[in-house]
């Protein structure tokens, strides 16, 4: 009976000593998608950017953008020109793609 008692006293002791783990659900696993990490970066709002001209030529594709000039694959203030038209242009401001258009023009009107 004191055998019993002493193993018991014994596995008590032992067990006391072993170091407590975290639990399994506060690990990252591994196995998830990278997108599923990319939750906090599509957070960011989108910038209020203004095209101010685009000139057509022959020969070039200009964009005006908050007062700079702009190419077909330039980057300024973390915004890349990815392709000019006449009806707008296609960037990448903070890895997303948008388009940005032309302001309309104010109405004239003729005096009578």
């Amino acid at each position: 009976m004191i055998r019993a008692l002493r193993r018991l006293l014994v596995a008590t002791v032992v067990a006391s000593m072993v170091p407590i783990t975290a639990p399994a659900a506060t690990l990252p696993d591994p196995t998830r998608p990278p997108t599923a990490r990319d939750d906090a970066a599509q957070s960011v709002p989108l910038r209020d950017l203004r095209l101010d001209s685009i000139l057509l030529s022959p020969h070039r594709r200009v964009a005006v953008i908050e007062g700079v000039a702009m190419q077909e694959g330039d980057n300024h203030n973390g915004i890349r020109v990815r392709r000019i038209d006449r009806n707008g242009v296609e960037i990448i401001d903070q890895g997303r793609v948008r388009v940005l258009y032309p302001q309309a023009l104010p109405q004239v009107r003729e005096n009578p």
